[in-house]
């Protein structure tokens, strides 16, 4: 027997959902490995996490994956960002300002907002563990 949400949304098309977000959210971290600027891991990690509610099978590829497993792991484990993930976060995040600044010539108000907004993400970032 079919089981339905009490939207009428069946588990199947959920998980449906959850397994092509991951498919995509996967898709956009590896071409993240290879575009400057575009993170790779969180959308790894978030692939992770739609699988896990998916496809265990393809969840498990990706855990075992030499490249991202780790990382997601750590992530899932401790809430760990390694050394060099910081490193190179917040020096994407510096490189992506500048960019910013040189490409948009935004006036100051919104200059000063967005450098709010890249400062908290790397506070954030620089402010998880390193994984044990």
């Amino acid at each position: 027997m079919k089981q339905d949400r009490p939207d009428g949304v069946s588990a199947r098309m959920v998980r449906l959902g959850y397994l092509v977000a991951g498919f995509a959210l996967l898709a956009l971290g590896i071409i993240g490995a290879f575009l400057p600027l575009m993170p790779t891991t969180i959308f790894v990690i978030l692939a992770a996490g739609c699988f896990a509610r998916s496809n265990r099978r393809v969840e498990s590829w990706l855990l075992e994956h030499k490249r991202f497993g780790p990382t997601i792991t750590a992530w899932r484990a401790e809430g760990a960002i390694s050394r060099r993930g910081k490193t190179l976060a917040a020096g994407g995040m510096v490189l992506g300002y500048v960019l910013f600044l040189i490409g948009a010539r935004p006036d100051l108000p919104v200059a000063l907002f967005v450098l709010a907004v890249f400062g908290a993400c790397a506070w954030y970032v620089l402010s998880r563990p390193e994984p044990s």
